[in-house]
């Protein structure tokens, strides 16, 4: 893993703050005795964001502990041992988001990024992982559209290129849909254009990694109204610091989009994940809102 600083490009304000409010409910079919759940809904401090305000409810009342997990990211391990029919979780947090440095540097060559002590450091991000891995034809059309330039560019004009290919539709494909198979539908949310880039990368030799998070919708809202918006994922690769970019948007992240975790893939960022005894079928709802503060 590296800690190296992440490259936030942006314009306009300098900063902003962003109050997050994630609500989840889980209605069950009938009484689950008990439950057993992880959250990562919990911002990120990290350099150019700091998480101001942070606290998880639970109802019915339970036992929680937290930790970091292998990647870094902090996650809320909670259980319900009474019995009940739905389990309500309400995740607060108020983040502010900096300014990045506009300037991002060509990075390092691709001869650096072949060196052997480099994709050492940097194997987890390099691995090919099965909801990222691609067949070999789109492999070589990522390495068509990379062909010629140094691995920055590459980077940007291959992630480009996934999200002018992919229509965001929701619906179509599932946490278990691989890269290959959302490429082939051509259609998908934001965790498959990830998942088709991570992939892409990874086949050029940069190393890069999944990011969970939340994105402001209307990033040019007042202050002080509240957006429905949901969960976002995009990706980070590193050139020598890591650079973060948004494919389903085709932009860099900015003071829009707040990070919660990061992975190799949507697999190790879940927000909620969870098992229970004694219940049968569920439902589960979510909103997520967002307030600008400033």
């Amino acid at each position: 893993m590296s800690p190296d600083r992440t490259t936030r490009p942006t314009a306009g304000r300098s900063s902003s703050r962003i109050r997050i409010v994630h609500t989840t409910t889980l209605e069950y079919d009938r009484p689950v005795r008990t439950s057993y759940n992880e959250l990562r809904m919990t911002p990120a401090t990290l350099p150019g964001q700091s998480a101001l305000e942070a606290r998880i409810e639970v109802s019915p009342r339970s036992s929680a502990f937290r930790y970091r997990d292998y990647w870094g990211s902090e996650v809320v391990a909670f259980d319900t041992q009474v019995p009940h029919t739905r389990l309500d979780v309400v995740a607060t947090s108020v983040v502010e988001v900096e300014q990045g440095d506009d300037h991002v540097p060509d990075g390092l060559s691709w001869q650096e990024l072949a060196d052997a002590q480099v994709r050492d450091e940097h194997a987890e991000w390099l691995s090919p992982r099965p909801v990222t891995r691609l067949g070999t034809d789109l492999v070589q059309a990522s390495r068509d559209v990379a062909g010629g330039l140094e691995p920055h560019a590459a980077a940007l004009a291959v992630s480009g290129w996934v999200g002018q290919h992919m229509q965001y539709v929701s619906g179509v494909t599932g946490v278990r849909t691989s890269a290959g198979e959302a490429w082939a539908e051509g259609r998908g949310v934001c965790q498959d254009f990830v998942h088709i880039a991570l992939g892409a990368l990874r086949g050029l030799g940069i190393p890069a990694r999944y990011v969970s998070g939340y994105l402001h919708p209307d990033p040019g809202a007042e202050v002080g109204r509240t957006v429905t918006g949901q969960s976002h994922a995009w990706l980070e690769w590193w050139v020598g610091r890591w650079f973060p970019f948004d494919p389903t948007n085709g932009r860099g992240a900015g003071l829009d989009h707040v990070v919660v975790a990061n992975g190799r893939d949507y697999g190790d960022v879940p927000p909620f994940r969870g098992v229970v005894s004694g219940g049968a079928g569920s439902r589960m709802t979510v909103t997520v809102d967002l307030t600008r503060q400033r």
